[in-house]
């Protein structure tokens, strides 16, 4: 859930978010110090496979060639060392922009594996449809994602890895991941930041604009992430870190979205047993 407050300093305003103080000058945005949250970031890394994970355990870290997955492995390289860092490059059946995804790899100078899925959600699909179900858009959407993550999990057992959540601030916040797929993950760098915020780190990696800046396309149904949400994550990211929404309707939807999908960052439910009286 976001935690978030505005409240003067010693005469400056400062956002505080989720425990983050982001300085705030009147007419711009939230400041944000994309160096100390890197350094942060990195050492929270190392620590976590201090903790959980032997001396040469990797980090497993789907490779799509977006800003999320680029900016995750840069991180992990920065931590770990490249070659604690495996690349896993997932595309279904044909994907046009694969070549960034090898590029990143390359720039980083990790190892990869290429699987493609495209085999593996057409016998899903096909035993669905023999069963008398009828495909429809929630399950062609979010199953490819599921199949990626159970992919990431099966080559994380064959290489003794931890699993990479890719995720962001902004699109968890309205829900824009699949459950149990892009959504799942042993430890997750970037959930704390938005699209934004992710970006600046990235450029404070030395990161390729394009590997940042590359417009984000689902890869499952060819639009565009902003195309999907209709609205720009410039405009999310606004809403969320300074409560600001200029069109009421946007901010309505931004709205709705985020309660309808908190079921996704939220823990599973668990029914507790009742002492007897």
């Amino acid at each position: 859930m976001l935690r978030a407050a505005h409240v003067i300093l010693r005469g400056v305003m400062v956002a505080i978010v989720n425990g983050l103080r982001y300085a705030v000058r009147e007419g711009e945005s939230t400041m944000f110090d994309a160096k100390k949250i890197k350094t942060q970031i990195v050492g929270w890394i190392a620590e976590y496979f201090k903790n959980n994970a032997a001396p040469e355990t990797k980090a497993v870290v789907g490779i799509s060639g977006g800003k999320d997955s680029s900016v995750a492995a840069a991180l992990c390289v920065e931590a770990l060392g490249k070659a604690r860092v495996l690349g896993v490059l997932m595309p279904q059946g044909g994907q046009h922009d694969i070549d960034v995804s090898y590029a990143l790899c390359k720039t980083l100078g990790i190892a990869y594996v290429e699987i493609n899925i495209g085999e593996a959600a057409r016998a899903l699909y096909n035993g669905i449809t023999a069963s008398g179900l009828e495909l429809n858009s929630a399950a062609t959407f979010n199953t490819p994602a599921r199949i990626r993550m159970a992919t990431l999990y099966a080559v994380s057992g064959i290489v003794g890895g931890r699993v990479a959540n890719t995720s962001n601030f902004s699109e968890d916040w309205v829900g824009y991941a699949t459950k149990f797929g892009d959504a799942a993950g042993d430890f997750s760098p970037l959930s704390e930041l938005t699209v934004t915020e992710v970006k600046a780190v990235g450029r404070e990696l030395g990161l390729a604009p394009e590997f940042i800046d590359k417009t984000p396309i689902d890869g499952l149904c060819g639009k565009t992430d902003e195309d999907n949400l209709g609205f720009t994550y410039a405009v999310l990211d606004r809403y969320i870190r300074e409560g600001v929404c200029d069109d009421q309707a946007i901010k309505e939807k931004i709205d709705r979205l985020h309660g309808m999908n908190l079921h996704k960052i939220r823990p599973m439910p668990v029914f507790r047993l009742q002492g007897e009286d």
